[in-house]
């Protein structure tokens, strides 16, 4: 992270890659991405899905992500990391699969050791049959970032160990990889960055979403209310002979005019969020509402009179 500059905590992806958790300085960018450090957790999670887009798309074409777990006492080990590539061995084309050995010396690591990373002959792939983390000091892992498309010129090239920031985190694919914000997407439609927690269009909190389709429907009545009372936060609605009307409007215990001739609704607009509730009642029927968050009110003159209420809008 550049010194002087907040970090903001966000997600990244790339397309269909991610989203993961992430730590970033969002005016750090290449070519308009930014760069991402993560938790060894979250680690695990860019190592597992690279090796699924390797598994299916092919190794040449995808760099992978490794973490390896030891010891702070361990006697070093060696790991061998295989892909589907293959190379040719001779004249008559005999082929061999392409491999990387990683050899880490746990016991130097705290002392600015790193692990190396060669070919994977035959003497390596016997020592990493025979390796075994021992020891029962402190949890250690090293982070490996390989891209094979660039392994014939030399592990320098083609092989990167990560080393976790002073904040403990790890930088993977910054200035490299094509990383975006993710976004999430409002009930109105409108999508915005992970980070950014208010709806610029609506108003509506990322984490105060509607989770269900009558919820949805109680939103979108509301946001049509609001259109002509914006401190709209409550209304009745009846429900009587499968009809869904909205009695009375509410900016919290305020009641707000309904009136044809008020000052604040028109028939239009009551009548659309009118025809959102009945819509979804219809569909999804009673049983949906009081999951919704639908409060049932007892009344004289109707059995099915229920308070709604709507989500809070940015202040």
């Amino acid at each position: 992270m550049a010194l002087g500059r907040p970090a903001i905590e966000t997600r990244v992806c790339i397309d269909d890659f991610g989203p993961f958790d992430c730590t970033l300085d969002p005016v750090s960018r290449w070519n308009g991405f930014v760069s991402p450090s993560f938790t060894l957790d979250v680690a695990r999670d860019v190592s597992a899905q690279t090796l699924r887009m390797a598994d299916a798309c092919g190794y040449e074409s995808v760099d992978t992500i490794h973490v390896i777990d030891g010891r702070a006492d361990s006697r070093d080990t060696v790991h061998i990391i295989d892909s589907d590539m293959t190379r040719t061995l001779n004249e008559w084309g005999d082929k061999e699969p392409v491999k990387v050995a990683v050899r880490v010396p746990w016991r130097a690591l705290d002392r600015g050791a790193k692990p190396t990373v060669s070919e994977a002959t035959p003497a390596a792939r016997k020592a990493a049959r025979r390796s075994k983390a021992t020891g029962r000091g402190a949890a250690r892992s090293v982070v490996i970032q390989i891209r094979w498309m660039y392994l014939h010129e030399g592990s320098d090239t083609s092989v990167t160990v990560i080393q976790p920031g002073r904040d403990g985190l790890y930088p993977i694919g910054g200035w490299e990889w094509a990383w975006s914000f993710s976004v999430w997407w409002c009930a109105c439609g409108e999508h915005t960055d992970w980070h950014e927690l208010w709806c610029e269009r609506c108003g509506l909190h990322r984490d105060n979403q509607p989770t269900s389709p009558m919820q949805a429907a109680t939103w979108r009545a509301g946001a049509i209310l609001r259109t002509l009372a914006p401190n709209a936060t409550s209304a009745t609605v009846d429900l009587f002979d499968d009809h869904a009307r909205i009695i009375d409007v509410f900016d919290g215990d305020t009641e707000i005019n309904t009136a044809d001739d008020g000052d604040t609704f028109d028939t239009e607009t009551l009548g659309a969020a009118d025809e959102v509730l009945r819509q979804a009642v219809d569909e999804l029927g009673h049983e949906a509402l009081a999951p919704a968050g639908w409060e049932h009110i007892p009344d004289a003159r109707s059995a099915l009179f229920f308070r709604i209420n709507f989500p809070a809008a940015r202040p």
